[in-house]
């Protein structure tokens, strides 16, 4: 056989074998006459686990969610735990839904506009321009996402240096500090602290001067919560303006996470931080058609804010989800349609599911405080933190692992008791953990047979603590 034609199969055989292997290294020429000549080629393996997770993982790997809602689940407890309602969406959003489902319009079973689809901004933009007191370009300055989870992602990824600071006011949503961590930011905590003999989320307040100490030179970003999750506190003028003039004179970004907008009670007002003068051109506003509509299921938010900063957003976001199903964002932008000539009079939604709720919120501080919780009243929101220092039970005896005593009282509360919550703990800092520690998180936008239910297993527990007197 003829040498050339020899070596050219030679090499072919072990080009093959090299990628049949999985090896899909570019070959050398010193390499290739090195193995054509007979001699053994030596490489090293990695030597890093194969299962190894990456190092920006490590310490995140737990999630209340995970464990707290696979408990209900398997307990059948009533659950008062979770953030969804257990009760239809406005016919409005679901009808249309249907109407996009069964449309002969092909475009809308397809791909849209990445940044959101060209409807849905457009309805958003009108609404927020009156919200915002400005006018918004929907196509620079609104980015739709896989719900608020997504803007917040894309607000960290976009904005955020590693060794950057980002401040947080603690208790707080628990995707914050995985979510800095990945983008390599540096967390700093200020926490919210109860007054003595706390009734009001509004005596829940942070100190002054530790706020403003948590501002230094390296700090990128503040993320804030209004209306507060699990507190359920609403910042007031004076608290925002506070903010505000720390963002100004530190030349700080805020990140505004305001999902629960349109849930305020008792007369209060929500307003956003980025109508205070100054802070438009450094705020990122973040919604939720979940929390505004009660589809939690849809997963679709979205982030307002200047074009220089949504920019950073989008670029993010077209790496991730690219973009998100074209029916939904259809029908969402259909609900908005119909909602925006309703906002402010009593034929909103919006208006109607506050209201609703606030009755929802009085039956169950009535219900956790005739069994013995202290209960703190939110002003917005739908979750209710209740004080637990007058429950006696030994939960170590129950519960002989290191978690904090919430966590230990919510799995003595869902297998004993047959009622599902949330530990607070899981919303504050390592070192911190303990502010959270006697008390519980409960949700009460659930059917009134829901809470029905769990009132009758609250009742059965009080008889039973009364029996031991």
């Amino acid at each position: 056989m003829n040498k050339a034609v020899y070596r050219g199969r030679h090499f072919l055989i072990k080009f093959k074998n090299l990628f049949g292997t999985g090896r899909s290294v570019v070959l050398s020429p010193k390499l290739c006459s090195e193995d054509l000549q007979g001699q053994k080629q030596t490489r090293k393996m990695s030597s890093k686990p194969i299962y190894k997770p990456a190092d920006r993982l490590l310490g995140h790997d737990k999630n209340v969610w995970v464990e707290f809602t696979a408990l209900a689940r398997k307990c059948k407890a009533v659950n008062l735990g979770q953030g969804f309602p257990d009760f239809a969406p406005p016919p409005i959003i679901s009808e249309a839904l249907g109407k996009v489902a069964s449309s002969s319009d092909i475009s809308v079973n397809q791909y849209t506009r990445s940044q959101g689809h060209p409807r849905l901004v457009n309805a958003i933009g009108k609404l927020y321009t009156t919200l915002l007191k400005r006018e918004i370009d929907p196509l620079s300055e609104i980015l739709i996402t896989g719900g608020a989870y997504e803007s917040l992602f894309c607000s960290f990824q976009g904005l955020i240096d590693p060794g950057d600071e980002v401040i947080i006011i603690e208790p707080f949503f628990d995707c914050y500090l995985p979510q800095i961590a990945f983008a390599g930011g540096v967390p700093k905590f200020v926490t919210l602290k109860p007054k003595e003999n706390a009734t009001s989320t509004k005596d829940w307040i942070w100190d002054k001067e530790e706020l403003e100490s948590a501002f230094t030179e390296k700090t990128r970003a503040i993320v804030i919560n209004t209306p507060h999750n699990p507190i359920g506190k609403v910042l007031s003028m004076e608290e925002l303006q506070f903010i505000a003039d720390l963002c100004k004179k530190y030349n700080v970004i805020c990140i505004s996470d305001e999902v629960y907008e349109w849930l305020v009670y008792n007369g209060m007002q929500h307003i956003r931080i980025a109508t205070l003068p100054g802070m438009w051109e450094r705020t990122v506003t973040i919604g939720s058609a979940g929390k505004t509509f009660s589809v939690t299921g849809w997963k679709i938010g979205w982030s307002i804010g200047p074009k220089e900063l949504i920019k950073n957003l989008q670029t993010v976001q077209s790496q991730v989800t690219y973009t998100l199903p074209t029916p939904t964002q259809e029908a969402l932008a259909q609900a908005f349609e119909h909602e925006i000539p309703l906002v402010g009079t009593e034929k909103s939604y919006f208006k109607e599911l506050s209201s609703m709720l606030e009755k929802k919120r009085d039956l169950m501080a009535k219900l956790l405080t005739d069994v013995g919780f202290k209960p703190t009243i939110p002003e917005g929101g739908y979750f209710m933190m209740a004080d637990t220092s007058d429950i006696d039970v030994d939960f170590d005896e129950y519960d002989k692992s290191d978690d904090p005593q919430d966590y230990k009282f919510v799995r003595w509360l869902t297998k004993e008791k047959g009622i599902a919550a949330i530990p607070p703990s899981a919303f504050y800092s390592a070192q911190n953990k303990h502010y959270g520690a006697k008390y519980i998180r409960f949700c009460f936008i659930k059917e009134d047979s829901t809470l029905e239910a769990g009132a009758k297993k609250l009742k059965e527990w009080k008889e039973e603590l009364e029996s031991k007197k």
